[in-house]
């Protein structure tokens, strides 16, 4: 009988320790996820941890144009791109800038790191907005911006923004909001829709009603309220336009006030 030769039993595979991989290589890994998985991950080891903390990682999810951002601020004390990545990122979280003469401000969403911005009251275009006795501008210390249009009264309600595409993160579904204050309770609203829009500028939109009252405004929790204007998609590669957004009731004819305007926010729709 012939005798069956055994081949020698090789050694089982050594297992992977997540310690001894690069750092620069986990680093560069956790660039690719996004600011909420990079977070999760950094649990992973106290390799992770370290990497989790590399401005290679925080710096892909500031947005590419940061350092331009940045030197429109107004404030002395806003952050800069020279500091710690992470900590940059998380500032703009926190806290928006205010960027261009004050008129706007800035700020990044935690989960996706995509751009945020608010344009002031001052920066929308305001039918009568500068005549005293339909518009006031006065200072409001609940604000991000040093003053707040307040609305006396107008039978002809008709605001309008507007915002380059270019400065807003691509791929991205925003939606805008009228932010302001009711503190004694707006009049002539009751029951009388306000027609909204947001597109690009030049094309058609589509048009719908909300109210100001009635419930329909959402309470932000600082003592203001919002209400939705519509969604726009920013799609990539796009050449530059111009995103409107509309705000209107001229058709009733009855005189309305008592409300403060802020100004529009324009947000990832997955922020909320």
């Amino acid at each position: 009988m012939q005798t069956v030769k055994r081949l020698p039993r090789s050694a089982p595979p050594s297992r992977l320790d997540m310690n001894d991989l690069p750092q620069d290589l986990i680093a560069n890994v956790l660039s690719f996820t996004g600011p909420r998985e990079s977070c999760r991950l950094a649990v992973v080891s106290s390799t992770f941890w370290s990497a989790s903390l590399s401005d290679t990682v925080w710096d892909r999810f500031l947005p590419p144009d940061i350092l331009s951002i940045l030197s429109r601020t107004t404030n002395a004390s806003d952050p800069d791109f020279a500091s710690n990545k992470k900590d940059l990122f998380l500032r703009l979280c926190e806290r928006p800038i205010l960027i261009d003469g004050g008129r706007k401000s800035f700020s990044l969403d935690k989960r996706t790191g995509k751009k945020c911005y608010m344009i002031s009251s001052r920066d929308l275009h305001i039918i009568w907005g500068d005549t005293p006795r339909y518009w006031k501008w006065v200072p409001e210390s609940d604000s991000r911006f040093r003053e707040v249009a307040e609305l006396v009264g107008v039978c002809w309600l008709e605001l309008k923004g507007t915002i380059p595409t270019t400065m807003l993160s691509p791929s991205t579904l925003y939606t805008a909001y009228l932010v302001f204050r009711s503190p004694q309770g707006g009049y002539g609203f009751d029951y009388q829709p306000v027609e909204v829009s947001v597109g690009l500028s030049g094309s058609d939109k589509t048009v719908r009603s909300v109210y100001l009252d009635a419930g329909m405004p959402k309470e932000r929790g600082d003592g203001s309220y919002e209400v939705e204007l519509g969604d726009f998609f920013t799609k990539e590669g796009v050449g530059e336009g111009e995103l409107e957004m509309y705000l209107a009731e001229v058709k009733g004819g009855n005189w309305k006030g008592g409300i403060f305007v802020e100004g529009i926010e324009i947000i990832p729709k997955e922020a909320k």
